[in-house]
């Protein structure tokens, strides 16, 4: 059997530990992600690889309290799951991601919180909940979607909730795109379809989430990645260049 080890990436290791999901440095979007990451590191945000004996990366967590979560959540005592992914579907049914989770569950207890909560959904760019409900996570809250899981071991403490994310979209008029660096590809996909709706002849606003306050009054259950047109949701998770394409052409024609 392998032997793993889960690694913290820190300010001072991730140009050698990397950020995971971007490895290149020299790409725009490991630049932003690190700055980012430097950023919410002060925060309490971690970011943990599982490696196994030879230094292979196989998955890793993002997780930080979820009084500065890049997500529409209330704020509580709880610690937030942001991101978790194993790389290779080979690796899925071994118990790595179980791992992580539990890494992030102990991390919550050691500092004190009531629990751990993720948001979880059948649609792209997200775990599904099935990971969690295996390991005693049940449903508190649903939007659309997105579902909201929590393991809590004070049985005092509120439920963590969502925010409703749809008041937020009439302000959003033209067209827009609202990201924030959470993800590495948003800052590839923020210039893909900048270009393309240059293309179309279209004014597509580009506005970067910079905050927590702004990251949980995002439009979207994703938050990180809001596409709108006139007050409508089109797309909460990065998409592409010829995606967005498709897109434009549909909405032109109504």
């Amino acid at each position: 059997m392998d032997t793993l080890s889960i690694v913290e990436v820190t300010p001072e290791n991730v140009e050698t530990e990397t950020l995971f999901c971007i490895k290149d440095i020299k790409k725009p979007g490991y630049e932003s992600k690190r700055r980012w990451f430097e950023k919410r590191f002060k925060d309490g945000l971690k970011i943990k690889i599982l490696k196994n004996e030879t230094g292979k990366m196989i998955g890793f967590i993002e997780y930080v309290p979820v009084s500065k979560v890049w997500r529409p959540v209330d704020d509580n005592d709880f610690m937030f799951i942001h991101c978790l992914y194993v790389y290779s579907k080979k690796d899925r049914h071994n118990g790595y991601g179980a791992m992580l989770i539990n890494d992030a569950e102990q991390e919550a207890k050691r500092i004190g919180m009531s629990g751990l909560c993720v948001m979880t959904s059948n649609g792209s760019w997200i775990t599904k909940k099935d990971i969690f409900e295996n390991l005693g996570f049940i449903q508190v809250d649903q939007r659309g979607r997105f579902e909201l899981l929590s393991k809590k071991w004070n049985t005092d403490a509120e439920d963590p909730k969502l925010i409703d994310w749809t008041k937020q979209q009439k302000q959003y008029q033209g067209w827009n795109l609202v990201y924030a660096d959470q993800c590495p590809w948003h800052e590839k996909s923020a210039f893909d379809l900048l270009n393309t709706a240059m293309d179309f002849g279209i004014d597509l606003k580009v506005t970067k989430i910079e905050t927590v306050k702004d990251a949980k009054r995002a439009p979207s259950g994703f938050g990180v990645f809001n596409l709108l047109h006139n007050g409508k949701l089109l797309e909460d998770h990065y998409i592409s260049a010829t995606r967005f394409k498709n897109i434009l052409k549909k909405e032109l024609k109504n």
